[in-house]
């Protein structure tokens, strides 16, 4: 993420990461960076800042566990047969069938219509993102323009007008381009960027900023080779602008927000991560993604001081781990992650790390250790003794150990929970991963076919 605009600067914190060598540590996982960052809020900030702690605090759930447990129900019974299968319609190469593998593609993906009606999108989450609309309701603003150099006065027709617009937007491009952020991309509230159509690319400039707002779609973009921005002055709204610090080089940054779903993007090669989410944000579900090429893939809470990150919730499902990922796939602080059937081909140090005790429920992924015999463990608990991290509720159910893989599970098993047998036996176990995971990341959507 990037040092963010005013007060944004707080939530820039993720940006600085982008400045230190990939084994390091982010600079915004220094305590003193925050405090720092936190200086320089201006009024306008600090309210968006105390506005996004009320929002979401409502936007979580009060028991994460029933969440999580009726997604691998829903889950289960997809792929069981339950409301027919697997659905197989005229597909997307000529005289095959549309395969849609997971039960959020079943929801959209072999309707040849779905340009139609592609806001139909917005029903398709799942998780604890279930609630995002996005764009839902709003207009539509096609970006004709790859262009990004005015950040004070956006050029209409760019992506950067179409972010700022104070209505909810639903955004589609009417041709494949490539747009390269000059700075980072400061997004306002109720909004989807959906790129299905067309091969749109975010490359070699400035990532996308979520800070202090709700309702965010970003879906089926390609975006990598993101670097460090200088900063300066940004408009963030219509109505608002100020100045931004250095941005960190992250892909996509959630920064104080909520009801936020990632899917089938495709990303590699961040100055800092692929997607941070940090600043008490939650309802966030990130779904049908493709990650290769990176270190430090994803961190969910940047500061071990800052408890608010209690409040995260986040799903992750369906996504594929591939070539040349080192580590943090994810890297959680505090909060509820629910880590369901993805796929991790590759990994260099770990997999899934953390500390300051979050909760981590893996269930049904398929984990492919390195032929480096150190780094076959799977989980990594960071500068904690076992005699803490004992309690720590990180659970395996169903998933499936290839190549010495293994994971070491604490804290109490999993009791009177929705977690039940039946739904156990489903989310599905990781056997079925390279099934569910087939098709993640960028889709090549062709209107008027299936997807």
């Amino acid at each position: 993420m990037a040092p963010k605009i005013e007060v944004l600067v707080p939530f820039l914190l993720c940006l600085a990461t982008a400045f230190i060598p990939s084994l390091n540590a982010n600079m915004l996982e220094s305590d003193e960076y925050l405090r720092e960052l936190e200086r320089e809020y201006d009024p306008y900030w600090w309210q968006k800042y105390h506005t996004s702690i009320i929002r979401n605090q409502a936007a979580a759930f009060l028991d994460p566990y029933a969440i999580s447990g009726n997604f691998t129900a829903a889950i289960s019974m997809d792929i069981l047969g339950k409301n027919g299968g697997r659905r197989l319609l005229k597909g997307k190469n000529k005289g095959a069938p549309c395969v849609a593998t997971n039960p959020i593609d079943r929801c959209w993906r072999c309707d040849p219509h779905w340009a139609d009606n592609r806001q139909r999108l917005a029903d398709c989450v799942m998780g604890f993102g279930k609630n995002t609309k996005g764009g839902k309701g709003g207009k539509y603003y096609v970006v004709t323009d790859p262009s990004d150099d005015e950040l004070l006065d956006p050029k209409p027709g760019t992506l950067r007008h179409a972010v700022t617009r104070t209505e909810p937007l639903w955004i589609i491009f009417s041709h494949s381009m490539v747009i390269t952020l000059q700075q980072e991309l400061i997004m306002a509230g109720n909004k989807t960027i959906d790129g299905r159509g067309f091969d749109v690319q975010i490359a070699h400039g400035a990532g996308i900023t979520i800070q202090f707002i709700q309702n965010v779609i970003i879906h089926g973009i390609k975006i990598y080779n993101i670097v460090s921005k200088n900063g300066g002055m940004i408009r963030d709204s219509e109505t608002h602008y100020g100045h931004r610090t250095r941005s960190d080089g992250d892909g996509i940054s959630i920064f104080g927000g909520s009801n936020i779903w990632i899917d089938h993007v495709s990303m590699r090669n961040c100055s800092d991560g692929l997607v941070d989410v940090i600043m008490g944000s939650t309802a966030i579900t990130i779904s049908n993604g493709h990650y290769t090429d990176h270190d430090h893939v994803m961190l969910f809470g940047a500061s071990d001081s800052y408890s608010g990150d209690k409040v995260m919730q986040i799903t992750l499902a369906f996504n594929h781990y591939g070539k040349r990922c080192v580590q943090r796939m994810p890297r959680v602080r505090y909060g509820f992650v629910h880590v369901v059937n993805n796929d991790y081909t590759h990994w260099e140090m770990y997999a899934i790390g953390g500390n300051q005790n979050p909760t981590i429920i893996s269930e049904g992924n398929r984990f492919i250790a390195p032929e480096n015999r150190f780094a076959k463990e799977i989980t990594k608990r960071e500068y904690t003794e076992e005699s803490i991290w004992k309690n720590w509720q990180w659970r395996s159910i169903n998933d499936e150990y290839l190549n010495g893989a293994f994971f070491i599970e604490s804290g109490p098993e999993l009791k009177n929970r929705p977690f039940s047998s039946k739904d156990m036996i489903t989310a599905k176990p990781g056997t079925y991963v390279g099934q569910l995971t087939r098709y993640a990341g960028v889709l090549p959507c062709k209107i008027g076919h299936p997807c």
